[in-house]
């Protein structure tokens, strides 16, 4: 039984919910204006966490076919047999519906539709449109990943806010650089698989200049929180210093992606780099809120 429950709980893909739901919390924190309370925030993120779940399950459901070839994947209980494709259809279908329902009885209808809105783009943009056509696709795909905070926001006041909107950009801005990293880690199995992400079908220097970009448009998204919220000058100096370290890791990969001669090209580091930069810039609009000035 332990097993089984194990299986179904990898078909969710825990860490990546767990990033999710990192930035879920500071979110509701920013739109109250301090803590929204313990059963908002109970409910949430029990109810994100299932939605999240439910993508993931019909991303594995849908992708197993991939997922048998590729060595990153190989070991998801779909390819190995613990649990057949129609029990997981089945679990995913079960877990989204209960997703929308908890958050319509027991969040409000706002978060509901974008927690549909989110397993959508999801499941049918992203896994079923987007992934194996386009090396655009983590891009507008995406989308899905930055879901959570206009889930939480309307968690707590119902609706949205240009605040909410320059949280979501930087998440939208900060998914390639944190994504195409893991890919070009993974470049030959992705290659092996038939999905054309950019790394496979473009060469390092310019995923790299791409990611560039896209990580000067992450910070400048993070800064408008500033005055968009009322944010402190300690947020601006925390939001400004975490987005010059990650772009100088990114710039650092562009330097030997250019010049192999400067050593590997360290995408693992980004990767990693860039799941610090969002944990810490959302807890840093967590304490902000409780700062006296």
């Amino acid at each position: 039984m332990r097993g089984r429950l194990g299986a179904y709980l990898a078909l969710t893909k825990p860490r990546v919910v767990e990033l999710l739901l990192v930035t879920t919390v500071p979110t509701m924190m920013l739109a109250a204006g301090g803590f929204p309370g313990l059963w908002l925030v109970l409910a949430t993120l029990v109810g994100g966490a299932a939605a999240a779940g439910s993508a993931n399950a019909f991303n594995c459901y849908i992708d197993r076919d991939i997922d048998e070839v590729m060595n990153r994947t190989k070991r998801r209980p779909l390819v190995t047999g613990e649990i057949s494709p129609r029990a997981a259809l089945v679990f995913a279908s079960v877990l989204g519906a209960g997703s929308l329902l908890w958050f319509a009885l027991l969040v409000n209808m706002a978060s509901a539709i974008f927690t549909a809105t989110a397993i959508l783009i999801y499941v049918v943009g992203y896994t079923m449109i987007l992934k194996r056509r386009t090396p655009q696709n983590i891009v507008w795909g995406g989308i899905a990943g930055c879901m959570p905070v206009f889930i939480g926001w309307s968690a707590v006041t119902g609706g949205l806010s240009w605040s909410a909107v320059a949280l979501f950009l930087v998440i939208f801005f900060w998914t390639p650089p944190h994504y195409w990293p893991l890919s070009m880690k993974f470049r030959r199995d992705y290659a092996t698989a038939g999905v054309p992400m950019l790394p496979v079908v473009a060469a390092d220097t310019k995923v790299a200049r791409e990611m560039l970009l896209y990580t000067v448009a992450m910070i400048v998204s993070s800064l408008a929180l500033v005055p968009l919220a009322g944010m402190t000058w300690v947020y601006a100096v925390v939001a400004s210093g975490l987005g010059l370290w990650f772009l100088a890791d990114c710039y650092g990969m562009y330097q030997r992606a250019k010049d192999p001669a400067r050593g590997k090209l360290g995408a693992m580091k980004v990767f990693h780099g860039s799941i610090t930069y969002l944990t810490l810039l959302f807890v840093a609009v967590a304490v902000d809120v409780y700062l006296p000035f």
